[in-house]
C-alpha cells in the first residue's frame, strides 16, 4: 500500500521529447512539401515572360508581389516615406514587441482569448492593410497606374487628369507659409486626437490599474505605432475620394 501511495504521489510527466517525435514529424513533412513542390514545378509551367528589353518596358512596370504592398503606397505618400519611414516603422514595431508586451498569458502558445487584441492589431495590419496593397496593385492597377474595375479593360490609352492637389491648397490656403503652418497643425492635431482615443480605448477595455503597470513609455510607442499605422487608410481616403496629394507641402519634405 505505502508503495501503491508513494506512486500516486509521483508527478506525472506531461512532456514529449523533441527527439524522435518532433523530429522525426517535422522529416516527415519536409519530404512531403519537396515531393509535392518537385511535381508542381515538373507539371505546370512557371508564369515567365519574355526576357528584359530595355527598348520596350511594360506597362505597368510592376515589382513582384511581395514588393507590390510597396510600390501601391507611393500612390498615397512620399517615396521617402512609403519606401523608408513606414518599413522601418514595421521592424522597429516587430523588434519591441517583447518590450511593450506586458502580458503574462500565453506564453509559449498563442489563443485568441488570452491575444485577442495582439491578433486584431496584427490582422488588421498585415491581412487587412499589407494584403489589401497587394490585391490592389496586382488586380486593379493597369496601364499608367491607373484604377481599373475588375470588368473594366484596361486601356493603355486611358488618360486621367492630374487634380491631386495639397490639403492645404484645397482647403483655400494660397501662401506658402500659412499652407506649411496648416500641415503641420493636420499632424499634430491628427496624432494627438488620435494618441487621445488610444488611451480612452486602453483604460476602457483593460481598466487604469493596467495602464499604470504598463507605463507612459510602452504606451507611448504603441500609440504611435498604431496611430501612424491607421494614417494609411486615412491617406487612401483621402487621395481617392479627395484627391488630396500631401497634407504637409515643403521644398525638404512631403508628408
Amino acid at each position: 500500500m505505502a508503495e501503491v501511495a508513494q506512486e500516486r504521489k509521483r508527478p506525472i510527466d506531461d512532456k514529449v521529447h523533441t527527439w524522435p517525435h518532433l523530429v522525426r514529424a517535422e522529416f516527415l513533412v519536409t519530404i512531403f512539401v519537396v515531393v509535392v513542390l518537385t511535381l508542381w514545378a515538373l507539371l505546370l509551367d512557371a508564369p515567365l515572360e519574355e526576357p528584359a528589353n530595355p527598348t520596350r518596358t511594360p506597362n505597368p512596370s510592376k515589382a513582384p508581389w511581395y514588393f507590390l504592398g510597396l510600390q501601391e503606397m507611393l500612390v498615397y505618400f512620399d517615396p521617402w516615406h512609403a519606401g523608408v519611414v513606414l518599413p522601418t516603422f514595421i521592424i522597429i514595431g516587430l523588434m519591441v514587441i517583447p518590450f511593450i508586451d506586458i502580458n503574462p498569458a500565453g506564453n509559449g502558445y498563442y489563443t485568441f482569448k488570452d491575444r485577442k487584441y495582439e491578433i486584431l492589431t496584427f490582422f488588421f495590419g498585415f491581412h487587412i492593410l499589407w494584403v489589401s496593397m497587394i490585391i490592389i496593385g496586382t488586380f486593379f492597377r493597369g496601364p499608367g497606374w491607373n484604377l481599373f474595375w475588375p470588368w473594366e479593360h484596361w486601356d493603355p490609352h486611358k488618360v486621367v487628369a492630374l487634380t491631386n492637389v495639397d490639403l492645404p491648397y484645397l482647403v483655400g490656403i494660397r501662401n506658402q507659409t500659412l499652407s506649411i503652418l496648416f500641415g503641420i497643425f493636420c499632424v499634430v492635431v491628427y496624432f494627438i486626437v488620435g494618441v487621445g482615443l488610444f488611451y480612452k480605448w486602453v483604460v476602457r477595455v483593460k481598466g487604469q490599474e493596467f495602464m499604470e503597470r504598463w507605463g507612459p513609455v510602452r504606451f507611448g510607442i504603441t500609440a504611435f505605432l498604431i496611430v501612424t499605422m491607421l494614417a494609411l487608410p486615412v491617406k487612401m481616403f483621402l487621395r481617392l475620394a479627395l484627391n488630396v496629394k500631401y497634407i504637409l507641402a515643403t521644398k525638404y519634405i512631403n508628408i
